[in-house]
């Protein structure tokens, strides 16, 4: 028997939950340095498996399906899932096709994430490495942020920032982020 979209809805929460209850958890332990924790990509991945039980169902959980709180829900489900890089890049795309449905700033927080891992500049401004991880245009950075609903970010934050013109990687200086990229598949 198949769910109802509100049963869907209320899983897709509660499945986000737990992800960012676990997260806190060991964040507060200490245990997310230093590379992917065994139990977070657990939590992840089922998350994952799930989420593509759902999608072959019903579809993208859209706002008009599922409510906006579910269809973020869903975007934090695969915004998570860095273990499986075709499954963001497949929910990327049909986030991508169901704009106007879902909140744009998932899109463009799932582009500067599959950006970060592909080791590419971002568009964004959304992802972080100590500093504001390179974007592709540091003079329209925040532009590009506003026409999302993103808040701009301060002077200071992009003084620190780069611009990289480089068709290179770029994370080519550190070799565990490439090893665990390699055996995920992201490059």
């Amino acid at each position: 028997m198949s769910k109802t979209t509100e049963e869907i809805a209320k899983e897709l929460t509660e499945m986000a939950e737990y992800d960012l209850s676990v997260r806190e958890r060991l964040l507060k332990a200490g245990e997310l340095e230093g590379g992917y924790h065994p139990e977070m990509e657990s939590v992840h991945r089922r998350n994952a498996a799930r989420l593509r039980e759902i999608i072959a169902e019903i579809g993208w959980p859209t706002i008009s399906m599922v409510g906006a709180e579910a269809s973020d829900a869903a975007w934090l489900i695969v915004q998570h899932s860095i273990g499986e890089p075709e499954f963001v890049r497949e929910c990327y795309g049909l986030i991508e096709d169901a704009a106007g449905e879902i909140n744009p700033q998932n899109l463009a927080y799932l582009y500067d994430r599959i950006c970060y891992f592909e080791g590419r500049p971002q568009r964004y401004g959304t992802q972080f490495d100590d500093v504001l991880y390179p974007v592709e245009d540091l003079n329209r950075v925040n532009e590009l942020r506003n026409s999302v609903g993103m808040k701009p970010h301060p002077g200071d934050v992009l003084k620190k920032a780069r611009q990289v013109d480089t068709d290179g990687d770029l994370h080519q200086n550190d070799p565990e982020l490439n090893e665990w990229r390699k055996q995920a598949g992201w490059i």
